[in-house]
């Protein structure tokens, strides 16, 4: 069934509705949540595009409101944005008891080992324990990337229907990351309903030249996938092959325990 945009509560061909103050309020705190370090007004205006009156009125409402705080002339991301994103996420007792099954693997393989869940376009990181490795992908809980090149966004998508899949990849900003890239929307197609039918999604070096990563399903007691899990690693480390036969198994297990703490809820 087609839901309209009154009913789903989204509105993109009606931007008369949309609130631009909100929204040039939103964009300063993803400024601000760039510069860990604090940034000062002039920066601020400088990079929302706004004057600097503009940008000094939605900096104190942003520090009235607690979501900043201001030190001297720089102004810095509160904790309270961090509050509001692990309600966001939700479920944080069960990351919270997958966390130290995700430290198993990742200790087993010696890789690092994350979960996500899909929004919009993205794959947002719900957990992630971090391998002894150094990847020059930078991630922690609360990073996107987006699910059309990874193996976690493989495995989410897996869990839509024809048409909600027909729509993700008719409306998704498709690109290539590397030469490596799927970016035909049919192969992407089929790539899903491979990641479908196995039960697993492998995708090599489509995001980043020499990352390599495996993802599986994490489902709830009606079957739907709430979550994937994954391993990732350096390509020269473990080949496509290699990957099934030795990280698979882990992986799949950790997955298991996981959904059984999500049966008792």
């Amino acid at each position: 069934m087609e839901v309209s945009a009154e009913s789903n509560g989204t509105d993109t061909e009606r931007p008369r509705d949309l609130v631009g103050s909100l929204q040039k309020g939103l964009s300063v705190l993803e400024i601000l949540a760039s510069a860990p370090g604090g940034i000062t007004l002039t920066e601020v205006a400088a990079a929302a595009g706004l004057t600097r009156a503009g940008a000094r009125r939605l900096l104190i409402t942003l520090v009235a409101s607690g979501f900043a705080r201001q030190e001297e002339r720089r102004f810095v991301l509160s904790a309270k944005l961090l509050s509001l994103t692990r309600s966001w996420l939700g479920d944080a007792s069960l990351w919270r008891y997958a966390e130290p099954i995700m430290r198993e693997v990742s200790g087993q393989l010696g890789e690092s080992c994350s979960a996500g869940v899909l929004e919009g376009e993205d794959v947002v990181y719900v957990a992630r324990v971090a391998g002894r490795r150094i990847m020059s992908v930078a991630l922690g809980v609360g990073a996107r990337l987006p699910a059309y090149c990874t193996s976690m966004g493989r495995v989410l998508l897996s869990d839509l229907d024809a048409a909600e899949l027909t729509r993700f990849l008719t409306q998704a900003a498709i690109g290539a990351r590397t030469d490596r890239t799927v970016t035909d929307r049919s192969v992407l197609a089929s790539e899903v309903a491979k990641a479908r039918r196995a039960g697993y999604a492998i995708v090599d070096q489509e995001l980043e030249l020499g990352l390599r990563s495996i993802a599986v399903p994490v489902r709830d007691k009606s079957g739907s996938i709430v979550a994937a899990l994954n391993v990732s690693t350096q390509s020269a480390r473990f080949s496509c092959t290699e990957m099934e036969q030795a990280v698979l198994p882990t992986l799949l297990g950790a997955a298991r325990r996981v959904e059984d703490f999500l049966a008792l809820q």
